[in-house]
């Protein structure tokens, strides 16, 4: 296996961010440096790429290391072309344009057959892990929750057992002026709150 080196300084802040976004405590700037962008360029994202980002998925948390996540993934135009169908038309605007769609489902059962209380919990981290290394690598993504669930469970065939999460754009960061003209100018990497408002003290 070739070695995939990094194209982004995870170790400062990219110019786009810095300017956009400040943290209230001093992270690590991979967490800042990681925004939903919908600008996609349709440069091909080698399998091993592909790979390596869905291995660091494969690491997440896991409650009694059950790894209730799945990935559907979609490379090629007929299995895009499938995805198409259940994603909304507003969101076709850019998902059309990723190279790769995934998506993400969850195992609700244990494997005694009951229902696990964590399984979308333990996703949630695997999609987190995901996006991070898809980002250390120089790869945008973004989650979709813009889709008929059903069509799509119908579509690809997913059995009743498994929950429908979120379809994952993923691929390399295109321009701005590739987007549509109110797309463009939201291009941007978004804020958050203040931590303060976030944190409960022992209560409500």
């Amino acid at each position: 296996m070739s070695i995939i080196t990094p194209s982004l300084n995870q170790d400062a802040l990219n110019p786009e961010v810095e300017a956009n976004r400040k943290a209230d405590h001093p992270v690590h700037p991979l967490f800042l440096n990681r925004w939903s962008s919908r600008s996609f360029d349709p440069k091909e994202v080698s399998d091993e790429t592909l790979h390596i980002i869905l291995e660091a998925a494969r690491w997440a948390p896991s409650s009694s290391n059950l790894q209730p996540w799945r990935f559907i993934v979609a490379k090629t135009e007929e299995q895009k072309q499938k995805f198409q169908t259940f994603i909304k038309p507003n969101n076709r605007l850019w998902t059309d344009q990723a190279p790769v769609l995934i998506l993400i489902i969850s195992n609700k059962h244990r494997q005694d057959g009951e229902l696990s209380a964590a399984h979308a919990f333990d996703t949630g981290a695997a999609w987190a892990s995901l996006a991070f290394q898809a980002n250390i690598l120089g790869l945008a993504t973004r989650a979709v929750g813009g889709y008929d669930k059903e069509s799509a469970r119908e579509v690809l065939h997913v059995p009743s057992e498994y929950e429908l999460h979120a379809v994952i754009a993923l691929g390399y960061r295109g321009p701005r002026e590739s987007l549509a003209e109110d797309l463009q100018e939201r291009e941007l990497p978004n804020g958050r709150r203040p931590l303060s408002e976030s944190i409960i003290d022992g209560s409500f």
